[in-house]
């Protein structure tokens, strides 16, 4: 294909050429549906044939089907390089020195138009080239141990994220982050919240909802906070960062226990669940919203590292009519735990107690957690929790389900014993049980309540 129309085929590329028009010119088209400016950008090469992609002022991209195009003018020519530049990252022996390890989480990014895929800017340079605002911060050291999406990050790579982390700690880093995608990240901090306790510094997951490309990318401010919250907080635990509010105000900084993904594309997708976030923090500042904490050890080297895990382990998310025979396909596979996140208090259907006695007498470990996500398992009030009990089903209070998940496999990475992995699982290492949960986490209201109504527009700009 000829680099006058990278990547276009079929009835976009007639289009092209019946008006005189190349990839990376700047035009006004006229269209069945309206009146578009923008520059011909690049199709991937896996994409269809029928639309035309335009990058419009706002910096968004849309597509114009090529049916719908009426008239398309050349107005100009200047062929975009999506190359971030990259500035030698300047050292200052005043400030703290900072590892960032990557697993394929977008944090700065050009774009490939071969593919249409993001490529993530990871060396120093690329990153001070991208966020010069990062030099004021902190010395940034980056290392690279994965590159895949967050959906295919699992025990192997928890595993090997979690000794990089000890090696880098020992070698003398003040704080760590890790880039990571945002879809599992909740699942890793869980993991790397139980393989390396006690760590003297903090260590940051961060990631971005939306691409360096985009105008609205919260990558660079969520990068600052990270970065700030690594090189100048005083929490030494595994840590979220991300968006606070939806604005650009603040980050906050969430328990690797505690949190969850609770939105598809909103930036401030992260919550805290069962407890209070542990902070806010911006480029500058870090407001700590809890005294409940484990500080930094300044000097302190010496970390634990416990990274094992049992993969056959497995979350049943119940619901009504669930059947018994995916118990049984469990159990003839060989599974040696099941999280169930329950409905209620703990509760599953009549049909599944024989399944489930069979499990744990075949020594399958099964715990019970809720798919509320708020509250606590309590199978003692009703008849159903009682007889679920009675199998050698285990409440976990109030553990989030993908937490109960991780910790279950890591229990079982040291022992089989049920009541050596009993006692694992609840006693907690890092806040994945709470006593209570805050009065006030649980109130967020539904939208359009006239309560709210009148909170928004008097808080809101």
């Amino acid at each position: 294909m000829s680099d006058l129309y990278k990547g276009y085929r079929g009835a976009a590329l007639s289009v092209l050429k019946e008006h005189g028009v190349r990839v990376w010119s700047d035009v006004e088209a006229e269209t069945s549906r309206g009146r578009f400016e923008g520059i011909v950008l690049p199709r991937s090469e896996t994409e269809d044939d029928q639309h035309i992609v335009l990058k419009v002022a706002s910096g968004y991209n849309v597509g114009l089907r090529a049916d719908t195009v009426q008239t398309m003018k050349e107005r100009g020519f200047k062929e975009a390089h999506y190359k971030i530049p990259e500035k030698e990252f300047p050292y200052d022996e005043q400030k703290p020195n900072v590892t960032l390890l990557g697993t394929g989480g977008t944090i700065a990014s050009r774009l490939d138009y071969r593919t249409g895929a993001v490529i993530p800017a990871f060396s120093p340079g690329e990153l001070f080239g991208a966020v010069p605002e990062l030099a004021d911060i902190c010395n940034i050291s980056t290392k690279k141990l994965y590159g895949v999406f967050s959906e295919n990050i699992g025990p192997e790579h928890w595993m090997g994220t979690a000794r990089a982390i000890t090696k880098e700690i020992e070698a003398g880093a003040d704080g760590i982050i890790i880039g990571h995608g945002t879809d599992t990240m909740h699942y890793t901090a869980a993991a790397l919240t139980l393989m390396v306790q006690n760590p003297p510094v903090p260590i940051i997951m961060v990631g971005s909802q939306r691409s360096s490309d985009r105008p609205s990318s919260d990558a660079a401010l969520n990068l600052m906070h990270a970065s700030y919250a690594a090189a100048h907080g005083d929490i030494a635990e595994v840590m979220v960062c991300m968006f606070g509010p939806t604005s650009d105000q603040y980050g906050l900084l969430h328990r690797g226990t505690r949190v969850r993904k609770m939105h598809s594309s909103y930036r401030s997708t992260f919550r805290t669940l069962g407890e209070t976030p542990l902070a806010t923090v911006t480029r500058d500042h870090l407001e700590l919203l809890v005294d409940d904490y484990r500080p930094r050890r300044p000097g302190d080297r010496s970390v634990t590292l416990d990274a094992v895990f049992e993969e056959k382990v497995t979350i049943l998310y119940y619901y009504p009519n669930m059947q018994p025979d995916i118990v049984e396909a469990l159990i003839d596979n060989g599974y040696k735990g099941i999280v169930i996140a329950g409905t209620g208090l703990g509760h599953v259907n009549k049909p599944l107690y024989p399944v489930l006695k069979k499990a744990v007498d075949r020594g399958i470990h099964i715990y019970m957690t809720v798919q509320t996500l708020w509250g606590y398992v309590q199978m003692f009030v009703y008849d159903t929790g009682r007889d679920i009990m009675s199998f050698g089903v285990v409440p976990a209070a109030n553990m989030l389900p993908e937490v109960a998940y991780v910790k279950l496999g890591w229990a079982l990475g040291h022992t089989d014993d049920p009541a050596e992995v009993r006692r694992l699982m609840l006693t907690p290492i890092a806040t994945e049980t709470t006593e209570r949960e805050p009065i006030d986490g649980y109130l967020v209201m539904q939208g359009r309540l006239p309560e709210m109504e009148h909170f928004l527009k008097g808080h809101l700009r």
